[in-house]
């Protein structure tokens, strides 16, 4: 099977990637020992846009990158879980819209990703946080509910409403930059559905910080690498 990539898309990849990176050291809620970064929706997006193997792809590159910037006190046991993550997030992402182009694809695309990145997220936790933490596996089953479970959860959630917020623009954007093939969605306009979107997602963004600092503990970080 050979398996072919457009200059182009590996080009808007890049760019993707390197924003995803950039977004780490702009923006960080800290809970614990879990991070928040919006890192996840942009490789979203390129999966959204170019499809599931561009974003599984970016997240390995991106989770690559970190390792050596903003995540290198966590060694190789934070590329896997970030891989792990991200790649999830971007890859049922981008089957499900693949096949189901259009908005309500869109809408269960990400649904489907907060459940899939909340599971492997539980079991990457339950079976490889005790091999490179060195912890017992009774004592990550302790925080399972209480911790990895509502920040995964939140987490994933957050991520989920910033792409769905972001992606009908900035397709019909690059669409009439003729960097993606151009549609329907190249005249998109703002009304009343984009409306509805827009203030559901920043109501979801909104009560995810706020559960992620008030409830969890968490903390910001803003222009911070660490």
């Amino acid at each position: 099977m050979k398996i072919k990539f457009d200059l182009k898309k590996l080009a808007l990849a890049a760019v993707l990637c390197a924003l995803a990176l950039g977004s780490m050291f702009v923006f960080r809620i800290k809970v614990q020992f879990l991070t928040f970064d919006a890192k996840d929706s942009v490789i979203a997006l390129c999966s959204l846009l170019l499809g599931p193997l561009y974003g599984v792809c970016s997240a390995a590159a991106v989770a690559v990158l970190e390792l050596f910037t903003t995540g290198s006190d966590t060694g190789f046991y934070g590329l896997i879980m970030n891989f792990l993550s991200s790649g999830t997030f971007a890859l049922t992402c981008g089957i499900i819209y693949k096949y189901r182009r259009t908005f309500g694809g869109a809408v269960l695309a990400v649904i489907m990703s907060v459940i899939s990145v909340t599971t492997v997220m539980l079991l990457a936790n339950l079976f490889i946080t005790p091999l490179f933490m060195h912890a017992p596996r009774s004592a990550v089953v302790a925080i399972l509910p209480t911790l990895i479970l509502p920040f995964n959860l939140t987490k994933s959630s957050l991520n989920a409403a910033i792409t769905l917020m972001v992606y009908k623009p900035l397709s019909a954007a690059l669409k009439r930059a003729g960097l993606t093939p151009s549609s329907g969605d190249a005249k998109y306009r703002f009304g009343l559905r984009s409306v509805i979107v827009t203030v559901c997602a920043v109501l979801v963004i909104i009560a995810a910080v706020l559960v992620l600092i008030l409830c969890m503990g968490g903390s910001f970080k803003f222009f911070n690498a660490k």
